[in-house]
């Protein structure tokens, strides 16, 4: 877990830093440009490529669709708003989940579910503090990347069933690139990132795997809800890093929101891992 909040901080310094040179449309092009040759590698060095399955095209399509568009509005939300708003309004993705999942799963809203996304939506409510000067285009960037995030969550619960992780990787960062070259060319011009932005998509592009390695390997490791306190460290270790680099004073709407945010979150991970 330690290794996935490094990698997360470290995407979110990285994709500040180049936003200035590139489009959000054309980072996720090279950024899974830089995971299908990580993945590549990585399945040639070890002979897994036969882990690779076909089909399940249409699920690959969606989740890959709620990704893209969660991805693209969380790297742009990191250049329209303080860093720990960010990742405050990112925890809410599991929340969205309770509340789509009896719609694309069929799963049951209880009433603990219940209580833990109206506690969610409280927190959402102190992090933004919705009024005429404090709600942006940056706050309602992040806010609706968390729901892109949550559907992404629920299509890849779909596909764990029927498919193998080297599918789901390897098929995300494909479609992503071909979404992000569409996407990045429409205006007839794609940059070409400096030496300086190379180095930088290249620690996006080994971040956003590693970190998600490092998660799917702590839940393989600790229940749930151990795991989940230490990702929550995320935020005050990304207030720091905005407070340091970027003189973005720490705002304690934004953290008490989040505890909030993580309250309603371990509540329902609590009552699910106690069944």
């Amino acid at each position: 877990m330690i290794g996935a909040i490094v990698s997360f901080t470290l995407m979110a310094v990285a994709g500040r830093a180049i936003s200035f040179e590139l489009d959000t449309f054309e980072i996720m092009m090279y950024r899974s440009l830089v995971g299908i040759f990580i993945l590549g590698t990585f399945l040639s060095l070890t002979g897994n490529w036969s882990r690779v399955e076909r089909g399940h095209t249409g699920l690959h399509l969606i989740r890959n669709v709620c990704h893209f568009a969660g991805q693209n509005l969380w790297f742009f939300a990191l250049t329209a708003i303080p860093l720990a708003q960010v990742f405050a309004l990112e925890f809410t993705s599991p929340l969205w989940v309770l509340i789509l999942s009896p719609l694309l799963l069929g799963e049951k809203l209880t009433r603990l579910r219940s209580l833990s996304a109206v506690l969610g939506f409280i927190g959402i409510l102190i992090v933004a503090r919705p009024s005429p000067e404090t709600v942006t285009i940056g706050t309602i960037a992040a806010a609706i990347a968390a729901i892109g995030f949550a559907g992404a969550i629920i299509f890849t619960k779909q596909l764990t069933r029927v498919t193998t992780l080297a599918s789901i990787l390897l098929y995300m960062t494909i479609t992503q690139a071909i979404f992000g070259l569409i996407c990045a060319g429409i205006d007839g011009a794609v940059v070409w990132p400096s030496s300086n932005s190379m180095l930088w998509l290249v620690v996006i592009g080994c971040g956003g795997l590693l970190a998600h390695f490092c998660i799917t390997n702590a839940l393989a490791i600790a229940p749930a809800t151990v795991v989940t306190p230490v990702d929550f460290a995320r935020l005050p270790v990304i207030a720091i890093v905005g407070y340091l680099f970027y003189n973005e004073q720490i705002d304690a709407f934004v953290l008490i929101g989040a505890l909030i945010i993580f309250g309603a979150n371990y509540l329902n991970i609590w009552s699910e891992t106690r069944k």
